[in-house]
């Protein structure tokens, strides 16, 4: 199994005391979004999770806690997004600095391997421009050069409510031709600077320009900090995704960075409703279990069993 935290929330940032009282507590309970009052059981055992993908814009809250991760015996890596975006965009994220600094950290802490940048998503306004995030990224690459390998770039996908809330900012539709421009500069960059780019989730081919569909969820680079071979298979919930499935623990309009593009939390003032409803000795991220609502069902067994692919007879020959 591999464990999501979290695509919906960015848990390292916000949720860090109650991420290590589950894994000492070895389960977590996850709300169905689709059923609120069903709870899915997962079990947080070594033994059940090949490796742990963090999301974060913001680590160093998790950053003490990453020798008790290590010495628990749990693997993981990180997917940190680093976008040019100001408090227009992102209203309460932590001066640029401080979040680059805190990469910085975070590579020397655990390996640039295991810390993969995304600038993501790419937003085109009249402040936003194509000139803007040329010169932005150039300027990203020369401070994480040494600290990452990779860098996932991705397009604003227009979701009805990201549109509304985006409606004030004069967003414009992207391009086939501006996908193409700023392909062609990034990759450029990330050359120059020998960093590798890949694109996540997108429908349009840039291998041209050496940049090729992003497994976010990557079994590859899981297999390499893992030290084993894994069978897992492929998660088809997004067109053009290439990713391993996953388990996500975390809890939609529950991340309080308030960032107007993003499709998990679409609503400001329930996020900050949610967060302020948050107990770190739950089970849950998000408030406590109603016991006369709330029904525990277990995952399906191949859910959450280890993908660790057994030796074939012949390797013991």
């Amino acid at each position: 199994m591999i464990l999501s935290a979290s695509r919906r929330t960015d848990i390292p940032a916000f949720y860090g005391k109650w991420f290590m009282q589950r894994l000492k507590e070895k389960y977590v309970l996850v709300r169905n979004p689709f059923n609120i009052h069903q709870l899915s059981n997962i079990p947080l055992t070594t033994t059940s999770i090949d490796a742990i993908v963090f999301w974060t814009k913001n680590s160093l809250p998790i950053h003490k806690y990453l020798k008790d991760i290590d010495n628990m015996g749990y693997k993981y890596y990180f997917q940190y997004t680093i976008t040019p975006y100001k408090k227009d965009m992102e209203e309460n994220l932590l001066d640029k600095k401080i979040i680059i600094d805190s990469f910085q950290e975070l590579s020397s802490l655990i390996g640039k391997d295991k810390v993969i940048l995304r600038y993501d998503p790419i937003v085109l306004t009249s402040s936003y421009t194509i000139d803007y995030h040329i010169k932005a990224f150039e300027k990203l690459c020369n401070h994480v050069k040494d600290y990452t390998n990779k860098i996932i770039i991705s397009f604003l996908d227009y979701y009805n409510n990201t549109s509304k809330n985006m409606k004030n900012h004069n967003v414009y539709n992207i391009s086939q031709d501006d996908m193409q421009i700023l392909a062609e500069n990034f990759s450029s960059i990330a050359k120059s600077h020998n960093i590798t780019l890949e694109s996540c989730a997108e429908k349009i081919d840039l291998e041209k320009y050496n940049i090729k569909h992003s497994k976010c969820i990557d079994d590859e680079l899981i297999e390499k900090i893992t030290g084993y071979k894994l069978k897992a298979p492929n998660d088809s919930q997004r067109e053009h995704c290439n990713c391993i499935k996953c388990i996500d623990i975390g809890e939609y309009n529950s991340c309080i960075h308030n960032c107007l593009y993003c499709y998990a939390n679409i609503n400001k003032e329930s996020a900050s409703i949610n967060y302020k409803l948050h107990n770190p000795n739950s089970p849950l991220l998000i408030g406590d279990i109603n016991h006369e609502k709330d029904k525990i069902v277990n995952r399906n067994k191949n859910d959450i069993k280890s993908y660790k692919q057994e030796k074939n007879i012949e390797d013991f020959i």
